[in-house]
């Protein structure tokens, strides 16, 4: 689940509208939308090859007239890429696409644009750079990640599959805690130091490792719900379950804590 410490005195953030290099073909913009769901917002992440002209967009963000303006100056953009149809990372791409000209390709085709949709055996090639699409649902239905390589790095754009800080929301019931572990089990075999570059929270050195850890993370979580299960007796609800397992949890947290609990409750009655 997404934590954000503070949302007071946002517009401060130094990091808003700024396009901040990550990597030799990689930079990202953030998204003035900070919230508990979305921490200090959304990151853009505008890529291309060292000598191409043209650049790639991922998750253009909410509709925000100012983020996408900056973002559009980038260009020229040769393709709009979705990594899951949540509003803050895809309400603006129309708008943006407009602005630019560009196809929108995701893996939802109802997101799509002038552009076939991303699936599993997609590799999209582009302003001079590959991306191999993976399929990983989970968080929703639609997620993906976007598997990087060029001769000096390799990065994964994980979109919420995987963030900067804290853990993921299964957004349930689009979301489901089956796909979400076999995801993050997929990100696993990645090889060795693979940045993630997140759509929300600071770049991660290693998403193996951060895999690995959600990995323990999601167990941990299921055997508080089992537990809470069986002193609630009966059918407890998800809210009910909540109030239990995140006593010590903020309860601003909760109603997003509910979504994936309700991915939990799901798992135990038709998987363990």
């Amino acid at each position: 689940m997404s934590r954000f410490p503070s949302i007071g005195a946002h517009a401060q953030h130094p990091a808003y509208g700024v396009l901040r290099k990550v990597t030799d073909t990689a930079s990202v913009m953030l998204a003035d939308n900070p919230s508990i769901m979305t921490l200090d917002g959304t990151n853009t992440w505008i890529l291309r090859a060292p000598d191409s002209v043209s650049c790639i967009v991922v998750d253009p963000g909410p509709l925000d007239e100012a983020h996408l303006t900056r973002v559009a100056a980038c260009g020229p953009v040769a393709t709009v890429l979705i990594t899951h149809g949540h509003p803050d990372h895809e309400a603006g791409a129309r708008r943006f696409a407009q602005l630019v000209n560009a196809p929108i390709r995701a893996n939802n085709p109802s997101l799509c644009h002038n552009g076939a949709p991303l699936t599993g055996d997609t590799t999209v090639s582009a302003a001079g750079l590959r991306l191999k699409v993976l399929a990983t649902p989970g968080h929703t239905a639609d997620s993906i990640c976007l598997l990087l390589e060029d001769d000096n790095t390799t990065a994964v754009l994980t979109g919420d599959t995987i963030l900067g800080r804290g853990t993921t929301v299964v957004a349930h019931p689009d979301g489901k805690l089956a796909d979400y572990l076999t995801s993050l089990r997929l990100l696993a075999t990645l090889p060795p130091n693979t940045q993630a570059l997140p759509g929300h929270g600071p770049e991660l050195p290693d998403v193996t490792q951060i895999a690995t850890a959600y990995l323990a993370h999601r167990e941990q979580r299921l055997a508080q719900v089992r537990t809470a299960v069986e002193q609630l007796g009966g059918s407890p609800t998800a809210r009910q379950v909540v109030e239990v397992v995140y006593a010590d949890v903020d309860r601003i947290l909760w109603d997003a804590a509910e979504w994936s609990v309700g991915a939990q409750l799901e798992y135990l009655r038709t998987e363990d």
